[in-house]
């Protein structure tokens, strides 16, 4: 697998020093009667060939154009693959459980053997079919939560492909009126009473159970705030969030994953990831900065 990544580097340097224009043409020559894929495809496809090495996949990233989010990682498909190019013996492992599709953007869920196992949220965007841009926020795993559920099982299948737009304002006004506001008084609105799925690993089911964990981190004086929600994107029932603010003091981008059912919130997955300060940074991009 060492062999591979290395190779993928390579590769990957090699095509970083075409130009665009030449790319282009080999796909369009290629795959003239080929469907083409969906940005939840080439998503998961880009996330796999961490693994893989596959090089069909490396090739939906724009070798010219690739601006990264992910503070720990150099600007660009050249950043892209130095990183895969630590591997250790045996290579990264990639288990994607969620994927989707809002526009230009395909974002999903995975699981990761990436120095260590951890759970990873992930949002690329495309332009022409090609991955011009991605962010990120990656945790570590833990055991099950209170209530006996891990950071991904539960619910996968995307129904209601219709309401989309109105469960992203549902999520949305969620986000503000809660968790950036502070009107709890609204806070049942959002909720079929105490029949609420959580997979966060330090808080059990339901409104009862995050109250339980609120009550538990006030007494240790710790704080949560979101101060701005950059990003909602949604598919169907399932819809996420990204919001900035700050945890135990700390800056910390947050990503959280929303399951609708009837206009109410019904399960929730998340990562909470510390913002690494200035002098760590590996580029200037920034943890957010999404389009207008």
């Amino acid at each position: 697998m060492k062999t591979t990544i290395t190779t993928l580097a390579l590769v990957m340097t090699l095509m970083s020093c075409k130009s665009e224009k030449d790319l282009n043409a080999k796909t369009i020559s290629k795959d003239t009667n080929k469907m083409e894929l969906s940005n939840k495809d080439k998503t998961v496809a880009v996330l796999k060939s961490i693994e893989t090495g596959d090089t069909v996949a490396v090739s939906y990233i724009n070798p010219g154009n690739y601006k990264q989010h992910n503070l720990a990682v150099a600007d660009g498909l050249a950043g892209f693959g130095a990183l895969l190019s630590h591997a250790p013996e045996g290579g990264f492992k990639v288990n994607t459980v969620r994927a989707f599709q809002d526009g230009a953007y395909g974002f999903a869920q995975t699981e990761y053997d990436f120095f260590g196992p951890k759970i990873g949220f992930d949002v690329f965007r495309f332009e022409n079919g090609q991955v011009v841009e991605h962010w990120d926020n990656l945790i570590e795993k833990a055991a099950l939560n209170p209530s006996g559920h891990s950071q991904t099982d539960g619910a996968t299948l995307v129904t209601d492909l219709n309401k989309t737009e109105a469960n992203k304002i549902v999520v949305s006004n969620f986000l503000n009126d809660i968790l950036v506001n502070g009107k709890m008084e609204k806070i049942a609105n959002y909720f079929d009473g105490d029949h609420y799925i959580q997979h966060n690993p330090n808080i059990g089911d339901g409104l009862s159970g995050l109250g339980q964990a609120l009550e538990a981190m006030a007494k240790q004086g710790i704080t949560m705030e979101f101060t701005k929600v950059h990003k909602v994107l949604g598919q169907g029932n399932f819809v996420l969030a990204i919001s900035e603010g700050k945890f135990a003091g700390q800056p910390t981008s947050y990503y959280d994953l929303f399951r609708v059912e009837n206009n109410k919130i019904a399960e929730h997955w998340d990562i909470m990831e510390t913002i690494a300060p200035e002098a760590d940074r590996k580029n200037t991009n920034g943890k957010f900065n999404f389009p207008k």
